[in-house]
């Protein structure tokens, strides 16, 4: 399929809402090797770089096992995803799959929260690079920096989703050059054979040398667990931007089969090397940030403003995919009838113009409630917001066990990607999810953030609920 062509419709019987075709209008414009870097990228957040060095100093070492566990429910939920998507590939991706298989309240709920998530994300990520570019260039204040990035990026989307794929090709393969290059020099210095470093090479000694591997308990385990969850959040957006490729389900595929060595490599690797340079609790960690503290140890010089340049990256790249992925979803929910119409229209170069604009229209509104109203409004944002990742993967699951049947009596030859043991590892990672959402409401760091998003929710539910029994009523109604 060329890049001009319009998309042909693929999966369930026309006109069923959420039946897994892709969406009028949009363009086949991304190609194998964006969504090869997509699918990499979403994988590599900012919270990898900035919010890891907390979570060393909460579990030691053992922020490994938190961070294996956590990689683990990533994976089992991606496999999910990725026989749906393969089977049927879809701009609204989890949520139109939802839609079909679990009722219309559950597509309009989880499709209007992910997307509500994401337009938060948004004004966090321009707030975070304005940070690092006003240390640059003081001159330019930081809100003036913060727009500036975000109308950047929405020129870039407002394009062609062409130059949404070329953009996160380059922001995705710099952090990937990044952490590879990391691990590389980093394992190097551990069993001092790099060059002219400044650590004496210690081999493994610091994952065991000072407390132990679990220092502060199996407590600090599911602590860290909830530190580093939201670090992963984004693995998803592959499966949406796959219905605007050349080859959908070869790209859902091969995203899914990678999966875990990205998470093995990108997340356990680099932090194993933090943990094999440094002793766990040493204060440079927290101070100076996990990666800085590394390289600081190795000797690189200005490993600081180094470290600065790879986290805008990556905020830039999360900025990027973000304002995509809401966009999408608008469209997906315009497309369905539980957004308004305009989402849903695409101008001649298959952009959702209005999707997209309406979804950074509040993002902006979200900048400027985070400098105008930090600790009130944008603190509710914030945490209003913070839970609906694991919302997000737990729909997936209970998706999954209803749409194998379907999709099975349907269509069984385009199953082409299976979860593995279902559907007993399906309830195990709901199960798993669940837990991990009842100790946050258990642990008082993220009880409000957990209630407030679950407050939300409720909220939307109920509107998805009242409009999906108004339109049972409707046809009697009229009769």
């Amino acid at each position: 399929m060329s890049s001009t062509t319009t998309l042909q419709k693929e999966g369930a019987p026309t006109g069923n809402p959420g039946d897994g075709q892709p969406s009028d209008g949009l363009k086949a414009g991304l190609k194998n090797r964006h969504l090869s870097m997509i699918a990499i990228g979403g994988v590599i957040g900012a919270g990898l770089f900035v919010g890891s060095g907390g979570g060393i100093a909460k579990a030691g070492p053992a922020i490994l096992i938190s961070y294996a566990l956590v990689g683990a429910m990533v994976v089992f939920v991606m496999r999910m995803l990725g026989e749906m998507a393969a089977a049927s590939p879809n701009s609204g991706s989890f949520s139109a799959y939802a839609d079909r298989a679990l009722g219309r309240w559950a597509g309009f709920s989880i499709g209007w929260l992910y997307w509500f998530f994401w337009v938060v994300v948004l004004a966090v990520e321009a707030t975070a690079g304005a940070v690092i570019l006003e240390s640059w260039v003081p001159a330019v204040p930081q809100w003036a920096w913060a727009l500036i990035v975000m109308a950047v990026l929405t020129v870039t989307n407002l394009g062609s989703v062409a130059s949404y794929g070329e953009f996160e090709f380059w922001f995705a393969g710099i952090k990937v050059v990044a952490i590879g290059g990391f691990v590389i020099i980093g394992m190097l210095a551990v069993f001092g054979v790099l060059p002219g470093s400044d650590n004496p090479g210690a081999g493994f000694a610091h994952l065991t040398d000072t407390g132990g591997f679990i220092p502060n308990g199996w407590g600090s385990v599911l602590t860290g667990v909830l530190m580093v969850v939201f670090s992963f959040m984004g693995s998803e957006i592959v499966t949406l931007a796959a219905g605007e490729s050349e080859d959908p389900r070869r790209a859902v595929t091969k995203a899914t089969n990678s999966v875990i060595w990205r998470i093995g490599v990108f997340y356990l690797g680099s932090i194993f090397i933090v943990l094999t340079l440094l002793p766990w609790n040493d204060k440079s960690i927290t101070e100076k940030g996990s990666y800085v503290a590394a390289l600081d140890s190795i000797g690189i010089a200005h490993a600081g403003q180094i470290m600065n340049v790879i986290v805008l990256t990556a905020v830039l790249s999360c900025l990027n995919s973000g304002l995509y992925t809401a966009s999408r979803m608008a469209f997906s929910l315009g497309e369905r009838g539980d957004a308004p119409k305009a989402f849903a229209k695409v101008n001649k170069r298959g952009v959702p113009v209005a999707a997209i604009l309406g979804s950074v229209v509040f993002g902006f509104v979200a900048v400027y409630f985070n400098y105008a109203f930090k600790d009130t409004v944008f603190s509710f944002l914030l945490n209003a917001s913070g839970a609906i990742a694991l919302f997000v993967w737990l729909v997936i699951c209970l998706t999954q066990l209803r749409m194998r049947g379907i999709l099975m009596r349907e269509a069984p030859e385009k199953v082409t990607v299976k979860m593995w043991l279902f559907p007993y590892l399906t309830w195990a990672t709901a199960a798993m999810i669940t837990f991990v959402l009842g100790y946050m409401v258990y642990d008082k760091d993220n009880r409000e953030t957990v209630l407030l998003s679950l407050l939300v929710a409720a909220l939307v539910i109920a509107i998805g609920v009242a409009r999906q029994l108004r339109r049972k009523a409707t046809p009697k109604a009229s009769a």
